[in-house]
């Protein structure tokens, strides 16, 4: 069996609050979406701005594999917006249940009906690839919402789709309504899932079991209030639990999950499921235990099938045989007294409250073994200009093993200038990209010491590093050098 995807993170998905894609953005997540494998891209909704049909007009006239998609009221004016955009198809919603029809709509059943049917021929005259779409369809009376769907097949809907507009479906009900749809209406079903009795993703799961062949998805689950079904739980689930396939290069997911994360400005809570940043992180002595012997204990498939990678915390909860492991692949041979003792200092701190580094479990296990950590890169000199009406510069001297090195670089502020002069440097003389940086102001007032945390990666390994200072550029500085010393040494 193979499920298409339609994604509507450009559409649903910017609805969020507070989320708004410009069209350059908007473009290259078409184009990521459009690598992963994503079947349609509902790029967006016309009727919302310039800016919006210029996006889509642009996504459209890329040439990508994917059909593009927009939305569509059940309107002309909306579907002579769609044309202008060029698209292949449009999803064209009309409300079915009668809370949307009295309120919203402020229309009776028939005249609802009418107004979309003449709507979706318009559509179909001008050459658009219809998907008919009952808005709130599962708050809608059966009969009616059948009564609409099958006269739009009739008419020449290429696919109809159900809406789970408020997320009241649960599983069983999903289950239930989505086998009587595909008995029912001669045509490919599609099920559109919101999450906010947090039940999206099985319920858009129970309908594909029930012969749903089009799922709508979000990736990291973008929507309006809690979101929507989540592209990245919606297709691993069908591949690795039902095995069912949809055509999306999984590996490719963490990447596309990042950028939407980038431009959304929503980030992913930590323990979110495939892409979140605990999703394939163990700290518990017990686990790492069981993984570092077979990943499978305690993961359900391998991190590196959606482009992650296992990450290995050190914390409170830590056993020994992690500190072990983590020593040995770094060339050190602690003694079991030592690891031990390595391992009481690094319960002790997380029983303030405190997370171990990866270099600050490298400084402490030589500080134990009596070993001196040689920086490979040390910085000699930073200096940074900033102020109104000037652009953030930074200039560092740093010394790379026997060589001296100094660049410069531009910020939105002085701290980004000073980590571009630095990374300039770092991923000239080893490839290390930062991927994370985190920054928490340890006391209060004017002069807080700030702790920042940054992680890094050489595409092989991923360490995380601490800066501490009353100084944020400093403290910035300090940490992302800390994780490429710890990454070089």
């Amino acid at each position: 069996m193979r499920v298409k995807v339609l994604d509507s993170t450009m559409r649903d998905g910017e609805q969020a609050p507070g989320v708004a894609f410009t069209p350059e953005q908007k473009l290259e997540i078409a184009k990521a979406l459009d690598e992963l494998g994503v079947d349609v891209i509902e790029a967006g909704s016309p009727a919302t701005s310039e800016g919006e049909r210029k996006g889509i007009k642009t996504i459209a006239r890329e040439g990508l594999k994917a059909e593009i998609c927009c939305f569509a009221r059940c309107v002309r004016e909306d579907i002579d917006w769609a044309l202008q955009c060029e698209v292949d198809s449009v999803h064209l919603v009309i409300p079915t249940s009668d809370i949307h029809l009295n309120f919203k709509l402020k229309k009776t059943r028939e005249e609802a009906k009418e107004m979309a049917l003449n709507a979706l021929r318009y559509a179909l005259d001008h050459g658009l690839l219809v998907e008919f779409s009952a808005e709130d369809a599962t708050r809608s009376k059966r009969e009616f919402l059948f009564s609409v769907l099958s006269e739009g097949i009739k008419e020449g809907a290429q696919r109809v789709c159900l809406c789970d507009t408020v997320g009241v479906l649960t599983p069983e009900k999903s289950m239930e309504l989505f086998s009587e749809a595909v008995r029912t209406l001669k045509a490919p079903v599609s099920v559109h899932c919101h999450n906010d009795f947090g039940m999206a993703t099985a319920n858009t799961l129970a309908a594909v079991r029930a012969g749903a062949s089009e799922v709508h998805v979000t990736v990291n689950g973008l929507g309006e209030r809690a979101g929507n079904a989540s592209l990245e739980e919606v297709v691993v689930a069908l591949k690795q639990l039902y095995g069912i396939e949809t055509g999306i290069r999984l590996e490719k997911i963490a990447e596309v999950s990042k950028l939407v994360e980038k431009y959304s400005k929503v980030p992913l809570q930590p323990h979110k499921a495939i892409v979140g940043e605990n999703a394939f992180a163990h700290e518990a002595g017990i686990h790492v235990h069981g993984v570092l012997e077979n990943p499978a204990t305690y993961e359900p498939f391998p991190p590196e099938l959606v482009g992650r990678q296992r990450r290995i915390l050190f914390g409170k909860h830590t056993g020994s045989h992690a500190i072990e492991r983590e020593l040995l692949s770094w060339g050190f041979s602690p003694t079991k007294e030592q690891v031990m003792q390595i391992l009481s200092e690094v319960k002790r701190l997380g029983d303030m409250g405190k997370s171990v580094t990866d270099s600050e479990l490298r400084a402490l296990a030589a500080s134990v073994m009596g070993k001196k950590i040689e920086e490979v890169i040390k910085l000699e000199e930073l200096t940074v200009v900033s102020g109104n009406k000037i652009t953030p510069t930074a200039s560092a001297r740093l010394r790379f093993k026997d060589k001296e090195v100094v660049e410069s670089g531009l910020g939105v502020g002085p701290v980004d200038a000073a980590m571009n002069a630095i990374r300039k440097v770092v991923e000239e003389m080893a490839n290390i990209k930062l991927l994370e940086y985190h920054v928490d102001a340890i006391s209060g007032g004017t002069d807080a010491v700030v702790d920042v945390v940054v992680k890094l990666t050489d595409g092989k390994r991923i360490v995380t590093a601490r800066g501490t200072s009353g100084d944020i550029i400093m403290a910035s500085v300090q940490a992302l050098l800390n994780g490429v010393n710890t990454l070089l040494g």
